[in-house]
């Protein structure tokens, strides 16, 4: 487990959130930050007046007559907006959707999404969700909901228009690279992602997908590999994939104790902010569940935030190849701060580095090996012969076996790697490493 003897309540409310939230993942609450060592600016009076001043005159000459409450609350949300697109002022909904999305489960589409040029841009769909099943891919532009424009109108109030009661419907409208809009209707749905999924493909070669970063992913990982080796015969295996691809991110702890299962020693990530307790750093511990198993990493466009710092760690300490499409680029940390009234504010507050000092905000994770998506498709070899299918050939001089064209062994199951061209890369060029590796 990683090193958290300077662990601070702060840091257990760090959070790294990829996009902005439809499907959030949330920290413990946070107290709120100690205040800076030099003296507090003197507070801006000249704007105050002038904050007083607006108030009042939209209270007194606005064309119908709005509350104190909703006026101050709008003017909280303003402030926020303008900061960063991670950045929020949480009201009570809000603030236990976030609260819930890290236990796996929680309402909606399952959709992670973003900003993007004033329009709602989809970071990631969640795997087994309706917005995975309908289609919707990293990158595509929600330019509609239900008929009405997105455009305009903040990223808070467009999730609020994608949540409702499980069963009933939505319709999104979509552009996808730079395309002819198109409808997709979904049936909202409570969504349980489990955020961990794994199997053998090839018989010795491992598959490990994390879907997303909750609180009990790293525990979850660790099954996963003990699993793996148990189906392997109680053998060590001989590579393993490791499936980043989608995954928008989540809580910072668990992207930790997931990248200290395959390291051994060294800086796991660090974090730098401008308060003294938002410096963390987190280093592996000697134990390796993974056995040092030669191992491949898929990521792509919507792999986001803790999926950048795992990416990003295990290629620093060279433990693994990283193979697919650039990251999405999300280095910032977020610490919740519960509020009176049941209400958060959802602040950025440092960015991560990975161990070679490297910031991923803006620019993403580039992988060692690029594959970028492509559809599958066979031929058939048709009826060629073989040496073996001749009538009075020869036998083998060494006394092995014929081998003609009818013995072909055909698969009966489809397994993920024969529709999934990144992956079959992946398990290719582990197949490859073991060729050339002493035994």
């Amino acid at each position: 487990m990683p090193h958290l003897s300077r662990l601070t309540p702060l840091a257990m409310a760090l959070v790294l959130l990829g996009g902005a939230q439809y499907s959030m993942a949330a920290g413990e609450p946070a107290p709120p930050p100690a205040p800076a060592v030099s003296g507090k600016a003197p507070l801006p009076l000249d704007e105050l007046r002038t904050f007083a001043e607006v108030l009042d005159r939209i209270k007194s000459a606005y064309v119908e007559p709005v509350d104190d409450k909703t006026l101050l609350e709008n003017a909280i949300k303003g402030m926020l907006s303008n900061l960063d697109p991670h950045s929020a002022y949480l009201e009570p909904e809000d603030f236990q959707e976030l609260q819930e999305s890290t236990s796996g489960e929680f309402g909606g589409l399952g959709i992670e999404v973003g900003a993007e040029d004033g329009f709602v841009k989809v970071v990631s769909p969640i795997d087994d969700t309706p917005a995975s099943k309908a289609g919707i891919q990293p990158g595509d532009l929600i330019v509609k909901i239900d008929g009405q424009p997105t455009k305009g109108i903040s990223l808070m109030e467009a999730v609020d228009k994608m949540r409702g009661k499980a069963g009933s419907s939505i319709v999104l409208t979509l552009v996808r690279d730079g395309g002819q809009p198109f409808d997709v209707k979904l049936t909202r749905a409570v969504i349980k992602v489990k955020s961990v999924k794994s199997q053998l493909l090839d018989n010795t070669y491992g598959y490990l997908r994390i879907t997303q970063f909750q609180v009990n992913t790293g525990e979850e990982v660790g099954k996963a590999l003990a699993k793996l080796r148990k189906e392997n015969g109680n053998k060590k295996l001989s590579g393993l994939v490791l499936d980043l691809r989608n995954n928008p991110g989540g809580v910072l702890q668990a992207a930790v104790e997931v990248s200290d299962h395959f390291l051994r020693k060294g800086l796991i990530v660090y974090t730098k902010g401008r308060i003294a307790n938002s410096e963390l750093r987190f280093s592996a511990d000697p134990a390796d569940a993974s056995e040092g198993v030669p191992l491949v990493v898929l990521i792509n466009g919507g792999s986001a935030s803790a999926a950048e710092i795992v990416a990003g760690a295990l290629q620093d300490h060279k433990r693994g190849v990283l193979m697919g499409t650039d990251s999405f680029g999300k280095g910032s940390v977020q610490t919740v701060l519960p509020l009176n009234n049941d209400r958060a504010l959802k602040l950025t507050t440092a960015l991560y580095y990975t161990p070679n000092g490297r910031s991923i905000q803006a620019q993403g994770i580039v992988p060692d090996i690029e594959v970028t998506r492509a559809k599958v498709t066979r031929e058939q070899d048709g009826e060629n012969f073989k040496e073996a299918d001749l009538a009075g050939h020869l036998g083998n001089g060494n006394g092995g076996a014929d081998r003609p064209s009818a013995d072909k062994v055909q698969s009966k199951q489809p397994r993920p790697q024969d529709d999934d061209y990144q992956l079959s890369q992946a398990l290719n060029l582990l197949k490859g490493l073991n060729v050339t590796r002493e035994n």
